[in-house]
């Protein structure tokens, strides 16, 4: 694969929508980076609110979109904002409920303000004191509420019952004006740590990343640790709480070492540890993300962020995925199928590209030692790619390809018409001393461009290239032919083409020349020793052996 080839066209490709986008519609902001942050009390906020510092001025480049009604004198502390569901206004705590105080979040919006200039934070704020983990699975709330969950479902009803629903509501609004960045979570005194909690966990964050179309390794998610100081209740969870890491695709820990409780009872935070587990929450984020800032994005508009959108990119076209069709003979790289997007360039089974390399849809594409790879295939899915066959003839077709279990294979269609033969793994394994090349037989194709599909016929197979190479010397488009044996001077040869010409059966002026191995060669190159074919308007084609 040549590299800076590939990195080229896709700069000039993005340039090219770059300049299209005036013509569209509106996008999101990709400089309005919205995090959801959910869970039990230390997340809803715990931490002692001091009114002449957080509340007494907007903060910074710093949005929470509203997920209750609440007005101002209901609120803790002295702010004078009231807020109703579904709205964006300045991120004044407290922002989960009326009557909670600061939250992590607070901090942690302020710290990634600070590390991300020309960034502005936007918090989603959806947590409910004491809930176990089931308050937050579609499947599970409603049973919960109204069973041993009951005591909290009054703070529930700030979120119409169901945090999740509210969670996906304001996730969904959100993303009409920005980018849904990543994920942080506090949640687990109520709860045992055990695996079937971790699950639970990753189920409430899949949920989310289902419902509001978005890729697991775009968006990672930060678990904070329980409190640890001297007398706290619940430090001994944070080993399972460490865990987690094994569940999501890119996972940050925000360590409590060192923080301190309120002083008033065993679970909580106070002001100083809310402050600083928020900006560890910053911290492991930043790790994660993608920081990169867009300087042509507009800045956000802080009253109204839906009038900072942006031109949005017009619709992928169908088509070759560096503009020009691959050409064969040669390589087909596998990552190189077409654009277009899902249904019509290619079919994949799973959301989200899971190693996250190359393209950002849902194909997989890996990144062994050798270069770029379509892997992770599985039986049903597809790839399509537009080629150009230089010239009509017979072809054989191999593969370099990779699997440990010599049954996860694929095969190649061309204009919806299968060529060639199924190519299977030979079980080597995954690695780059895997890879090995597998031979598809052989297919007659003709000159021109086409569509080849390759479709996955059996599980777990990875993909570096499919090639194709010339087998035998172009074949006739037609059976009528005339065929000249012996052997024969370069002066006889033109004899030989004379007598053809006055029978009325060639026109020489357009021949073209060929080797044996089908390669295109002068009419010059003809008068040296060696056998030639000849190929003539109207289908003729004849061959000739020469001596000096």
């Amino acid at each position: 694969m040549n590299f800076f080839r590939k990195m080229t066209a896709a700069a000039c490709c993005m340039f090219g929508l770059t300049m299209l986008a005036s013509h569209a519609e509106a996008a999101p902001n990709p400089n309005f980076h919205i995090y959801i942050a959910y869970g039990q009390s230390n997340m809803a906020g715990n931490g002692e609110i001091n009114p002449a510092v957080d509340q007494a001025t907007n903060p910074k480049n710093f949005l929470m979109l509203a997920s209750h009604n609440a007005n101002a004198a209901s609120r803790t502390g002295s702010t004078t904002q009231s807020i109703k569901t579904g709205e964006w206004y300045p991120a004044i705590p407290p922002m989960f409920h009326a009557f909670e105080q600061l939250s992590p979040a607070d901090y942690f919006g302020r710290a990634m303000v600070d590390s991300l200039p020309g960034v502005t934070v936007g918090i989603i704020p959806v947590a409910v004191g004491g809930v176990s983990i089931r308050a937050f699975l579609l499947d599970q709330y409603a049973a919960y509420f109204d069973g041993d969950g009951r005591s909290f479902k009054g703070w529930a009803g700030d979120y119409g019952g169901n945090p999740m629903g509210r969670i996906l509501e304001l996730g969904k609004k959100a993303k009409e004006v920005g980018v849904i960045k990543g994920v942080i979570f506090h949640q687990g005194e109520s709860d045992g740590v055990d695996d079937n909690w971790r699950n639970r966990v990753y189920a409430s964050y899949k949920t989310i990343i289902n419902e509001l179309d978005l890729d697991e390794n775009e968006v990672p998610f930060v678990a904070g640790e329980m409190l640890q100081a001297q007398g706290a209740c619940c430090g001994s969870k944070n080993g399972g709480i460490a865990l987690l890491k094994n569940k999501f695709k890119k996972f940050g820990l925000a360590s409590s070492a060192g923080l301190q409780g309120n002083g008033k009872d065993p679970y909580h935070f106070g002001r100083s540890g809310v402050i600083e587990l928020g900006k560890r929450y910053a911290s492991e984020m930043l790790k994660l993300i993608d920081k990169t800032i867009d300087p042509n994005a507009p800045a956000v508009d802080l009253v109204n962020p839906e009038n900072s959108v942006v031109p949005d990119l017009p619709p992928e076209e169908y088509g070759p995925y560096y503009g020009e069709p691959m050409t064969i003979p040669g390589q087909i790289q596998a990552e190189d199928y077409n654009k277009g997007g899902a249904g019509k360039a290619y079919y994949d089974l799973d959301k989200g590209n899971s190693e996250g390399k190359y393209r950002k849809d849902d194909v997989d594409v890996k990144q062994p030692n050798k270069g770029m790879a379509v892997g992770s295939c599985r039986k049903g899915e597809w790839l399509k790619y537009t080629v150009k066959v230089e010239e009509t003839g017979e072809y054989e077709i191999s593969a370099l390809i990779a699997g440990d279990n010599k049954t996860g294979g694929f095969i190649l269609y061309m204009d919806d018409e299968r060529i060639g033969d199924e190519m299977v793994n030979e079980g080597l394994g995954w690695d780059d001393n895997g890879y090995s090349m597998v031979s598809g037989g052989k297919a007659t194709l003709k000159a021109g461009e086409h569509e080849l599909k390759l479709e996955i016929t059996n599980d777990w197979v990875d993909i570096d290239y499919v090639e194709f190479k010339k087998a035998s010397a172009v074949v006739p488009e037609s059976s009528s032919s005339a065929v000249v044996g012996g052997s024969s001077s370069s002066s006889e040869l033109q004899s030989i083409r004379a007598s053809l010409i006055a029978t009325g059966s060639l026109n020489m002026d357009k021949a073209q020349y060929f080797d044996m191995q089908g390669n295109c060669i002068s009419k010059s190159a003809t008068k040296t020793q060696g056998v030639y074919m000849v190929r003539v308007p109207g289908g003729k084609t004849f061959m000739v052996r020469t001596e000096k």
